[in-house]
């Protein structure tokens, strides 16, 4: 019977959450519908039910992202959110985790703010590896807003006040509508091509989502990153964020904020350089002061008032010295020459000229030793390799075998006959002599065998003959 592998609930929903987890579709998914069974929770998190005509889904947004949504949701209301689906392992349900809401109305355009967004983030344009800094003391400032709007009057006005000195360069453009993105974008790069300003503001008041709509346009934020002349994004109230303000260089939250970041207080520095001069003025003070007393100090030095005594001590003391180095070398010279011509006397007495003739005899006796011992060690060899030759042709089994003696094998394999024993009348052998070699057949033998009967010394011993059926004898051919 097939053993089967049983899956208990819990490991069951726990396969099933890994599997949605890993679907990137379901990571990031827009879902439309309508809010019913809205429970807004006293932690701050929201529990409702996302339905159309034919299903639902339970959804949960949690406090951290339902506290930036400028509505609050309730029951029938059409909505459009961003989440993720991933299953709640207590009751075994699909859920669906919020991270943004937007009302139906707007769905589109906060849709395509998303996508724009994701879209540039990937492509680097929000890094802050591409942020410049704020000049400290801009001289003429770029502002690129509606000029019938509050923010032109709201921008100028604060300049004025803060520093007057400070010029401004306004460039006029529409700031809502189909043609703001391309008049504020040429704007930019129009300034950024002549270079007369130091800092450029682009921004307008407050308004709706679709008025500010502009500055959500894609050409718009490329111009900001291309520009490299800093650019400061003041749009709307502090509320509202748009794509110009990730991308410009420093965000403010209202035109009023962009110019008091831009400009400086003319009264601060004003005051800040007088506490710089007042700290300067006694810093320099305090130093000339130290000077003129170090320098009366100095004057008052007797060898600043008698300069050539102080001279004429250092020459009568270099003098001593010449004295004293001139005796010093005149009396060394008589142990210089001394040891001079003793090293000179030594040097010729092992002139290699004087032992040339030595060492040339030396040489000679040590070559007649050398050849000497060399003729007495190569005499005792021969003398030992002789005895041996002869020690071993003594014993050569060729030297007994010249004496009349033979070796006899049997023929085919080869196999030395000690004993008549091994062979039969009839046999094949091969008969080894000292200068050849005979093939013989065996015709008969003769043994001798022991009777086991002894007298003394001697063995007694019986003949035993054997011939073969052609008669006896052995015949042989060389």
């Amino acid at each position: 019977m097939e053993t089967r592998r049983h899956q208990s609930v819990t490991e069951l929903i726990q396969h099933l959450g890994h599997v949605i987890d890993h679907d990137e579709w379901l990571s990031r998914v827009w879902v439309e519908g309508e809010i019913s069974n809205f429970k807004h929770h006293a932690r701050g998190h929201m529990y409702f039910t996302l339905k159309d005509d034919q299903t639902r889904i339970r959804a949960v947004m949690f406090a951290g992202h339902n506290r930036r949504l400028r509505f609050r949701p309730k029951d029938g209301d059409d909505v459009l959110v961003r989440g993720r689906v991933a299953v709640y392992e207590r009751d075994g349900q699909v859920q669906l985790y919020v991270s943004s809401m937007q009302p139906k109305g707007i769905g589109d355009r906060f849709l395509a703010f998303q996508e724009l967004k994701e879209k540039l983030e990937a492509e680097g344009l929000f890094s802050p590896l591409f942020k410049q800094s704020l000049p400290f003391l801009p001289r003429r400032v770029g502002v690129i807003t509606s000029a019938q709007g509050a923010a032109v009057r709201d921008i100028i006005t604060t300049i004025r006040r803060r520093s007057p000195v400070v010029d401004i360069l306004l460039y006029p453009v529409s700031v809502q509508g189909e043609d703001a993105a391309p008049h504020i974008a040429a704007a930019l790069d129009e300034m950024n091509r002549h270079g007369e300003v130091d800092v450029i503001i682009v921004g307008r008041g407050g308004g709706s989502l679709e008025e500010l709509w502009a500055f959500n346009e894609e050409e718009v934020a490329r111009a900001i990153h291309r520009s490299w002349i800093p650019v400061v994004s003041a749009v709307g109230h502090e509320t509202d964020t748009t794509i110009a303000d990730h991308v410009a260089d420093v965000r403010a939250a209202t035109p009023t904020a962009a110019a008091e970041l831009v400009v400086p207080r003319h009264d601060e520095l004003c005051l800040r350089i007088k506490t710089l001069l007042q700290r300067l003025e006694r810093t320099q003070r305090r130093q000339l002061e130290a000077a003129r007393s170090d320098w009366t100090r100095m004057v008052r030095r007797r060898v600043l008032q008698r300069p050539g005594a102080q001279l004429e001590r250092f020459e009568q003391r270099l003098d001593g010295l010449t004295d004293d180095l001139i005796r010093s070398i005149g009396s060394r010279f008589p142990q210089w020459r001394h040891g001079l011509k003793h090293r000179r006397t030594l040097l010729f007495s092992h002139h290699p000229a004087d032992r040339l003739p030595f060492l040339r005899n030396r040489l000679d006796q040590c070559t007649l030793e050398g050849r000497r011992r060399i003729e007495t060690r190569l005499t005792a060899a021969r003398n030992r390799w002789l005895r041996r030759v002869d020690r071993l042709d003594a014993i050569s089994p060729l030297k007994v075998m010249g004496r009349g003696y033979s070796l006899v094998f049997r023929h085919g394999d080869g196999e030395l006959v000690k004993s008549a024993r091994r062979v039969e009348a009839g046999d094949l052998i091969q008969v080894r002599l000292a200068d050849g070699r005979l093939k013989c057949q065996v015709w008969g033998k003769e043994e001798w065998i022991d009777d086991g009967k002894t007298s003394g010394s001697a063995t007694s011993l019986r003949r035993s003959d054997e011939k073969a059926g052609r008669g006896g004898g052995t015949s042989g051919e060389r």
